[in-house]
């Protein structure tokens, strides 16, 4: 390794160790959003996911029942050169009832590529870039958003900087039955999620469910519709996907996931296949954290951690991103409460903006595997430079400007040798029925 390389990475480790000690303000009231009305065939609420190689899935919402779930897309602004059609849903919450939901996958699509597209027949002229092919790939990460001024002043900085896609692990609009709400946040997020496929998973602001009336996460499975199918889950509340030489596995705290459940299964069958040589890197995301030094939330991943971290760890997962918790934290290399150098990155980011506040309070000592913690709004950005070294940097909205509070070089596990280590121990678990 370049000598400079080694220094930058002593230095950034270093700083990284500190505890932080520095509190946000209060948080921000809800977003106030005008009525503005618009024809019925336009489209709202855009926004764009991955759906399988080189493809994306684009959503929209339209108040005409009879628009056409068509997107044209091209190269060239206003030109379009291809036409692909998709599918819709709806559905009624109570006394709510949501426009016609229209979810069309397009391509193939080249890699790293400005395509111009607009969706049912309508509208304005929309723009999105295609995530790269190889290395270096960037993530940017939020959790738990909300609506509130500080949701929109994280979405401010996550737009300054150059991204490929946004993983967001759990908590989207905080409708929490209100599901105007939905409609709002598709609003305030379109032009960025228009613009950067958003991968998402649940939360328990997600679920709303009513017993004996509605079943839980149905607002969000019809709003928000992720490549479970694409990556042979029977669940829009877990899946998979790749992009670059990244394996990104998005699973559900509130589903089963016991030995036996179908999450478990599921997770067993797509690690099978993940190919190390092809993508060297592996990220979880969701949204219970299992290394969590707030008090707020503690012992909530407990049950999920004992029955998936042997097989995340034989696995040799590098990295997971959790939210729920209105804090950031990261740990060392963990492995059951302890330091394991072929053990995972564990990050705690559910600091978007939720309108729910901060959790200040913390766990004091600072336990061993907790590297740094902070209880401050902001997001972080993930750049996977190759297939060895990646640099995570965490950004505090410092008022209105995004401060880098903290920051990191990580190196893969399969850089280190624990990936040959641990293969007849993944091996035993993904044989046992």
């Amino acid at each position: 390794m370049d000598p400079k390389l080694i220094l930058t990475v002593c230095l950034f480790s270093i700083s990284a160790t500190a505890i932080a000690d520095y509190v946000r303000p209060q948080p921000r009231k809800t977003l106030g959003f005008s009525w503005n009305p618009k024809p019925p065939n336009y489209p709202q609420q855009v926004h764009i996911s991955l759906a399988g190689d080189k493809h994306m899935r684009v959503t929209w919402v339209t108040g005409d029942k009879s628009s056409p779930s068509i997107v044209e897309y091209g190269t060239s602004p206003g030109s379009y050169s291809s036409i692909a059609n998709g599918e819709s849903t709806s559905y009624t919450y109570l006394f709510y009832s949501s426009g016609k939901i229209h979810h069309t996958v397009i391509g193939p699509l080249e890699h790293n590529t400005t395509y111009f597209y607009r969706c049912g027949g309508q509208g304005p002229d929309f723009q999105l870039k295609t995530p790269p092919a190889q290395f270096p790939v960037t993530f940017a990460v939020a959790g738990d958003l909300g609506q509130t001024g500080w949701t929109k002043t994280t979405l401010d900085h996550i737009d300054q900087c150059k991204y490929d896609l946004h993983l967001l692990p759990g908590d989207l609009s905080y409708a929490d039955y209100l599901q105007h709400r939905w409609d709002t946040f598709g609003e305030l997020v379109q032009p960025l999620a228009s613009a950067r496929p958003w991968m998402v998973t649940e939360g328990n602001h997600e679920e709303e469910n009513i017993p004996l009336l509605k079943d839980g996460f149905e607002s969000y499975n019809s709003r928000w519709k992720m490549p479970f199918e694409e990556s042979g889950s029977s669940s829009n509340l877990y899946y998979s996907f790749e992009v670059a030489g990244v394996h990104v596995i998005m699973l559900g705290s509130y589903e089963d996931y016991d030995e036996q459940s179908d999450q478990y299964r599921w997770l067993k069958v797509d690690l099978s296949k993940v190919d190390r040589k092809k993508t060297p890197w592996l990220i979880v995301l969701f949204h219970v954290p299992w290394y969590n030094s707030n008090k707020a939330h503690q012992g909530e991943g407990d049950d999920m951690m004992v029955a998936m971290e042997p097989l995340l760890y034989a696995a040799n997962v590098d990295m997971v991103l959790a939210g729920h918790v209105h804090a950031y934290e990261r740990t060392k290399r963990v492995k059951t409460g302890r330091f394991d150098p072929c053990g995972t990155v564990h990050i705690t980011i559910g600091d978007g903006g939720n309108r729910e506040g901060l959790a200040h309070r913390y766990v004091d000592p600072q336990p061993e595997w907790s590297v740094f913690r902070e209880a401050s709004f902001g997001h972080g950005e993930l750049k996977i430079m190759n297939s060895t070294h990646a640099f995570w940097s965490w950004h505090r909205n410092d008022d209105d400007e995004p401060v880098r509070s903290d920051q990191v070089w990580i190196t893969s596990l399969i850089s280190s040798g624990c990936v040959a280590e641990k293969k007849n121990e993944l091996r035993k678990i993904l044989m046992a029925p």
